[in-house]
């Protein structure tokens, strides 16, 4: 019997925010909530971690020193609750089985953060969607996403982005730049390709855990990648 694949999902809140640069925008939730569903319905375990950057970030809040460091890191944590609860909601409208769990206790909202649980309701076909990043300050949501992609033991962490892969330059400024179909490791880390921060690649990187990076806004991206279609990404492993 085949071995269900199970993956992480990490989206940036800026991306829920749409054109409006803020906020959230519904009709991308809806294309999201479409977009893991065929993942269900491939019989493909799903977790999804998402930023805040759409309402606050920590570091851009405690920049001008009003608001300390870990304070408005607690805030960015926060925000990713508000898109952790507006993704369930989006998942449960199309029929989805969706839990939250937050690494900042808030029980009448979401479930507390377990792994065995977490796992379980993997098992059971349910989409977790993990929110309050790892709990702790001076740690981003890629941190965070690797982290619960190697607690549930997930095949691969899938960063959905608006571009198809990793670049040596950035391909919105410069036409010229030449797509990285795979790197090590060691070379995101020693050349700072900015595919995630340091300490979520040294992370991955313990943890043998593949870091896939894609266009999250092309149709059925997700499914062809999980089902092997490397053309459609980039990967660090």
């Amino acid at each position: 019997m085949k071995q269900r694949k199970r993956v992480l999902v990490k989206f940036s809140g800026e991306a829920l925010a749409g054109e409006e640069g803020y906020g959230i925008d519904t009709q991308i939730l809806k294309f999201i909530a479409d977009e893991i569903k065929k993942l269900v319905d491939a019989d493909i375990e799903v977790a999804i971690v998402v930023g805040g950057g759409n309402i606050i970030r920590g570091v851009t809040a405690a920049k001008d020193g009003i608001i300390k460091r870990t304070s408005g890191d607690y805030m960015g944590m926060l925000a990713t609750v508000i898109n952790g609860v507006a993704i369930q909601e989006a998942l449960e409208s199309i029929g989805l089985e969706a839990r939250l769990q937050s690494a900042i206790d808030m029980h009448e909202i979401g479930e507390s953060f377990i792994v065995r649980r977490a796992r379980r309701h993997l098992e059971k076909g349910r989409v977790v969607v993990f929110a309050g990043g790892t709990g702790n300050p001076y740690f981003t949501t890629d941190t965070a996403a690797t982290l619960r992609a190697s607690e549930i033991d997930a095949d691969m962490l899938i960063k959905a982005t608006k571009v198809d892969g990793i670049y040596d330059k950035d391909p919105m400024k410069f036409p010229e730049a030449k797509k990285l179909p795979e790197i090590s490791y060691d070379r995101a880390l020693s050349e700072h390709i900015r595919v995630m921060d340091d300490t979520a690649i040294a992370l991955a990187k313990e943890n043998k855990l593949p870091i896939v990076v894609c266009n999250m806004f092309e149709p059925d991206n997700l499914k062809r990648i999980i089902e092997g279609d490397t053309s459609l990404c980039s990967i660090v492993h």
